[in-house]
């Protein structure tokens, strides 16, 4: 299943603005990490085919952190339905990005190895990234 909130006050809420650049960027957990280099959406299903595909290329040798949540809920209106008639219902959720913001975090595995599964999840993601260390 994919990332979301057990439960939270309101089921549906503004999308709100997206700010343009965050400028804490440091490692808390891991020594080298994957940061996104733009502002975007990212959705629970991105997050989470990324991080599969990192795991698959790390083979069980080190550890992965996740570093963001997707807690914002979008809504979503069926086909061919007319105006009005109040917000759709949830379709997914999705996680808020700030440009500079450490998506995920990796340490007990050689540098080579880092890179080459951040290389591998970046591609799932729609944010340009950037490793760093």
């Amino acid at each position: 299943m994919f990332l979301q909130p057990n439960r939270v006050k309101y089921k549906k809420i503004k999308k709100g603005k997206l700010v343009k650049f965050s400028y804490k960027n440091n490692l808390n957990f891991g020594t080298i990490g994957l940061k996104a280099l733009e502002s975007g959406f990212i959705s629970a299903r991105q997050l989470e085919s990324a991080r599969q595909a990192m795991v698959r290329k790390i083979k069980k040798k080190g550890k992965l952190w996740i570093k963001i949540f997707p807690n914002l809920p979008i809504t979503k209106k069926p086909a061919e339905v007319r105006m009005g008639k109040g917000k759709g219902n949830v379709s997914h959720w999705v996680a808020k990005i700030r440009g500079g913001s450490v998506l995920f975090e990796v340490c007990g595995i050689n540098r080579k190895n880092a890179i080459k599964a951040f290389k591998t999840g970046s591609a799932k993601l729609p944010v340009k990234t950037q490793i760093f260390d």
